[in-house]
Protein backbone atom coordinates (compact mmCIF):
# COMPACT_ATOMS: atom_id res chain seq x y z
CA UNK A 1 0.00 0.00 0.00
CA UNK A 2 2.77 2.33 1.15
CA UNK A 3 5.11 3.34 -1.72
CA UNK A 4 6.30 6.69 0.43
CA UNK A 5 8.88 6.80 2.79
CA UNK A 6 6.52 7.58 5.56
CA UNK A 7 3.89 5.79 8.01
CA UNK A 8 0.62 6.10 6.56
CA UNK A 9 -2.33 5.92 9.73
CA UNK A 10 -5.99 5.33 8.82
CA UNK A 11 -8.47 8.46 10.17
CA UNK A 12 -11.82 6.90 11.31
CA UNK A 13 -14.05 5.29 13.46
CA UNK A 14 -15.30 2.46 11.23
CA UNK A 15 -13.93 -0.77 12.68
CA UNK A 16 -15.00 -2.93 9.53
CA UNK A 17 -12.66 -0.35 8.09
CA UNK A 18 -9.62 -0.11 10.37
CA UNK A 19 -9.66 -4.03 10.46
CA UNK A 20 -9.19 -3.77 6.52
CA UNK A 21 -6.54 -0.55 6.34
CA UNK A 22 -4.78 -3.31 8.90
CA UNK A 23 -4.69 -5.60 6.38
CA UNK A 24 -3.35 -3.77 3.85
CA UNK A 25 -0.51 -2.44 5.88
CA UNK A 26 -1.49 0.30 7.76
CA UNK A 27 0.87 1.35 10.40
CA UNK A 28 -1.51 3.16 12.97
CA UNK A 29 -4.42 4.43 13.43
CA UNK A 30 -6.13 8.08 14.47
CA UNK A 31 -9.48 8.91 15.62
CA UNK A 32 -11.92 11.78 17.19
CA UNK A 33 -14.95 12.55 18.22
CA UNK A 34 -16.13 13.85 14.84
CA UNK A 35 -15.29 10.73 13.27
CA UNK A 36 -16.81 8.88 16.03
CA UNK A 37 -20.19 11.31 15.30
CA UNK A 38 -20.10 10.62 11.42
CA UNK A 39 -20.04 6.85 12.25
CA UNK A 40 -22.82 6.67 15.04
CA UNK A 41 -21.37 5.33 17.97
CA UNK A 42 -22.54 5.87 21.03
CA UNK A 43 -20.28 3.38 23.49
CA UNK A 44 -16.76 5.09 23.31
CA UNK A 45 -15.01 2.69 25.53
CA UNK A 46 -16.83 -0.20 23.95
CA UNK A 47 -15.39 1.36 20.73
CA UNK A 48 -11.79 1.66 22.08
CA UNK A 49 -12.00 -1.90 23.10
CA UNK A 50 -13.04 -3.68 20.28
CA UNK A 51 -10.89 -1.25 17.68
CA UNK A 52 -8.12 -2.52 20.13
CA UNK A 53 -8.72 -5.88 19.76
CA UNK A 54 -9.30 -5.74 16.09
CA UNK A 55 -5.97 -4.27 15.15
CA UNK A 56 -3.92 -4.87 17.99
CA UNK A 57 -0.31 -3.97 17.75
CA UNK A 58 -0.57 -0.90 16.06
CA UNK A 59 -0.60 2.10 17.25
CA UNK A 60 -3.95 3.87 17.79
CA UNK A 61 -5.13 7.72 19.15
CA UNK A 62 -7.88 8.03 21.12
CA UNK A 63 -9.25 11.76 21.70
CA UNK A 64 -10.40 13.13 25.29
CA UNK A 65 -13.65 14.51 25.25
CA UNK A 66 -13.69 17.13 28.24
CA UNK A 67 -12.95 20.87 27.65
CA UNK A 68 -11.68 21.35 31.17
CA UNK A 69 -8.32 20.38 32.13
CA UNK A 70 -9.15 18.38 35.31
CA UNK A 71 -11.69 16.08 33.57
CA UNK A 72 -9.70 16.06 30.24
CA UNK A 73 -6.61 14.63 33.04
CA UNK A 74 -8.98 11.70 34.31
CA UNK A 75 -10.09 10.99 30.86
CA UNK A 76 -6.47 10.44 29.26
CA UNK A 77 -5.53 8.57 32.16
CA UNK A 78 -8.33 5.93 31.44
CA UNK A 79 -7.64 6.41 28.12
CA UNK A 80 -4.16 5.47 28.29
CA UNK A 81 -4.87 2.44 30.61
CA UNK A 82 -6.21 0.56 28.05
CA UNK A 83 -3.17 -0.46 26.51
CA UNK A 84 0.29 0.55 26.05
CA UNK A 85 -0.49 1.29 22.30
CA UNK A 86 -2.60 3.74 23.23
CA UNK A 87 -1.89 7.55 22.58
CA UNK A 88 -3.98 9.96 24.15
CA UNK A 89 -4.67 13.28 21.74
CA UNK A 90 -5.33 15.86 23.39
CA UNK A 91 -6.38 19.34 21.58
CA UNK A 92 -3.40 21.91 21.77
CA UNK A 93 -6.05 24.80 23.40
CA UNK A 94 -9.46 23.96 24.97
CA UNK A 95 -12.64 26.03 23.16
CA UNK A 96 -11.70 29.09 25.69
CA UNK A 97 -8.28 29.25 24.14
CA UNK A 98 -6.37 28.20 27.25
CA UNK A 99 -3.04 26.38 26.08
CA UNK A 100 -3.02 22.61 26.88
CA UNK A 101 0.87 22.86 27.37
CA UNK A 102 0.54 22.47 31.11
CA UNK A 103 -2.03 19.37 31.00
CA UNK A 104 0.44 17.59 28.47
CA UNK A 105 3.54 18.32 30.77
CA UNK A 106 1.66 16.22 33.63
CA UNK A 107 0.64 13.42 31.62
CA UNK A 108 3.98 13.38 29.79
CA UNK A 109 5.78 13.11 33.16
CA UNK A 110 3.04 10.37 34.14
CA UNK A 111 4.85 8.20 31.42
CA UNK A 112 1.46 8.88 29.19
CA UNK A 113 1.76 9.03 25.56
CA UNK A 114 0.31 11.94 24.22
CA UNK A 115 -1.37 12.75 20.46
CA UNK A 116 -1.36 16.99 20.61
CA UNK A 117 -4.11 17.38 18.34
CA UNK A 118 -5.59 20.79 16.25
CA UNK A 119 -1.99 22.44 15.82
CA UNK A 120 -2.23 24.98 12.85
CA UNK A 121 0.65 27.46 13.74
CA UNK A 122 4.58 27.13 14.36
CA UNK A 123 4.15 29.25 17.89
CA UNK A 124 1.91 25.98 18.73
CA UNK A 125 4.84 23.46 17.72
CA UNK A 126 7.17 25.51 19.72
CA UNK A 127 4.86 25.74 22.70
CA UNK A 128 4.00 21.73 23.08
CA UNK A 129 7.28 20.32 22.39
CA UNK A 130 9.09 21.78 25.78
CA UNK A 131 5.87 19.69 27.56
CA UNK A 132 7.16 15.75 26.77
CA UNK A 133 9.04 14.18 28.81
CA UNK A 134 12.41 13.51 28.16
CA UNK A 135 12.58 9.93 26.16
CA UNK A 136 8.83 9.89 26.07
CA UNK A 137 6.82 8.60 22.83
CA UNK A 138 4.54 11.08 21.32
CA UNK A 139 2.80 12.88 17.93
CA UNK A 140 2.79 16.46 17.25
CA UNK A 141 -0.13 16.48 14.94
CA UNK A 142 -0.46 19.36 12.60
CA UNK A 143 -3.48 20.15 10.43
CA UNK A 144 -1.76 21.20 7.32
CA UNK A 145 -5.12 20.54 4.98
CA UNK A 146 -6.65 22.92 7.40
CA UNK A 147 -4.47 25.47 6.81
CA UNK A 148 -4.46 24.57 3.26
CA UNK A 149 -7.96 25.30 3.40
CA UNK A 150 -7.41 29.20 4.44
CA UNK A 151 -5.24 29.54 1.24
CA UNK A 152 -1.88 29.09 2.71
CA UNK A 153 0.52 27.15 1.16
CA UNK A 154 1.26 24.48 4.79
CA UNK A 155 4.55 23.33 3.16
CA UNK A 156 6.84 25.86 4.78
CA UNK A 157 5.11 25.40 8.00
CA UNK A 158 6.07 21.31 7.97
CA UNK A 159 8.85 22.14 6.70
CA UNK A 160 10.04 24.24 9.67
CA UNK A 161 8.03 21.85 11.89
CA UNK A 162 9.81 18.64 10.65
CA UNK A 163 13.45 20.61 11.97
CA UNK A 164 11.84 21.21 15.56
CA UNK A 165 10.38 18.06 16.21
CA UNK A 166 13.43 16.21 14.65
CA UNK A 167 15.59 18.22 17.34
CA UNK A 168 13.12 18.23 19.90
CA UNK A 169 13.60 13.93 19.81
CA UNK A 170 10.48 13.10 22.05
CA UNK A 171 8.01 12.97 19.57
CA UNK A 172 7.29 12.14 15.86
CA UNK A 173 5.58 14.51 13.77
CA UNK A 174 2.38 13.72 12.18
CA UNK A 175 0.68 15.64 8.54
CA UNK A 176 -3.32 15.44 9.59
CA UNK A 177 -6.21 16.54 7.47
CA UNK A 178 -4.48 14.99 4.52
CA UNK A 179 -7.10 15.67 1.15
CA UNK A 180 -5.55 13.87 -1.15
CA UNK A 181 -2.59 11.42 -2.39
CA UNK A 182 -0.24 14.08 -3.61
CA UNK A 183 -0.37 15.13 0.03
CA UNK A 184 1.92 12.19 1.43
CA UNK A 185 3.83 12.61 -1.39
CA UNK A 186 4.22 16.01 -0.16
CA UNK A 187 5.01 14.84 3.63
CA UNK A 188 7.12 12.29 3.01
CA UNK A 189 9.95 14.57 0.75
CA UNK A 190 9.90 16.88 3.85
CA UNK A 191 10.27 14.01 6.24
CA UNK A 192 7.28 14.24 8.30
CA UNK A 193 6.91 11.13 10.11
CA UNK A 194 3.35 9.97 10.39
CA UNK A 195 0.62 11.04 7.49
CA UNK A 196 -3.32 10.21 8.74
CA UNK A 197 -5.42 9.37 5.59
CA UNK A 198 -9.29 8.82 5.63
CA UNK A 199 -10.62 5.82 3.54
CA UNK A 200 -11.52 7.92 0.28
CA UNK A 201 -8.05 8.77 0.30
CA UNK A 202 -6.64 5.41 0.94
CA UNK A 203 -8.82 3.65 -1.53
CA UNK A 204 -6.96 6.21 -4.33
CA UNK A 205 -3.48 4.70 -3.36
CA UNK A 206 -3.65 2.33 -5.58
CA UNK A 207 -3.49 4.89 -8.50
CA UNK A 208 -0.05 6.20 -7.85
CA UNK A 209 2.51 5.87 -10.51
CA UNK A 210 -0.11 5.59 -13.34
CA UNK A 211 -0.18 6.36 -16.64
CA UNK A 212 -1.75 9.91 -16.81
CA UNK A 213 -2.49 8.79 -20.83
CA UNK A 214 -4.10 5.56 -19.92
CA UNK A 215 -5.58 7.40 -17.30
CA UNK A 216 -7.37 10.04 -19.30
CA UNK A 217 -8.90 7.22 -21.43
CA UNK A 218 -10.13 5.70 -18.48
CA UNK A 219 -11.74 8.58 -17.63
CA UNK A 220 -13.14 9.15 -21.05
CA UNK A 221 -14.60 5.93 -21.08
CA UNK A 222 -16.15 6.40 -17.39
CA UNK A 223 -17.73 9.49 -19.16
CA UNK A 224 -19.29 6.77 -21.92
CA UNK A 225 -20.56 4.20 -19.79
CA UNK A 226 -22.55 6.90 -17.41
CA UNK A 227 -23.82 8.54 -20.62
CA UNK A 228 -25.43 5.15 -21.57
CA UNK A 229 -26.84 4.74 -18.14
CA UNK A 230 -28.66 8.12 -18.64
CA UNK A 231 -30.01 7.47 -21.75
CA UNK A 232 -29.89 11.05 -22.96
CA UNK A 233 -29.95 12.65 -26.42
CA UNK A 234 -29.00 15.77 -27.76
CA UNK A 235 -29.62 15.53 -31.46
Amino acid sequence: MNNFDIDIYADGAVIAEMVEAKKNGIKGFTTNPSLMKKAGLTDYMGFAQEALEKVSGLPISFEVFSDDFVTMKKEAEKISSLGENVFVKIPITNTKGESSAPLIKELSDEGISVNVTAILTIEQVKEVLPSFKEGSNNIVSIFAGRVADTGVDPIPLMKEAVELVKENGNAKLLWASCREVLNIKQAADLGVDIITVTTPVLNKLHMVGEDAKELSLETVRGFNSDVKDLGFSIL
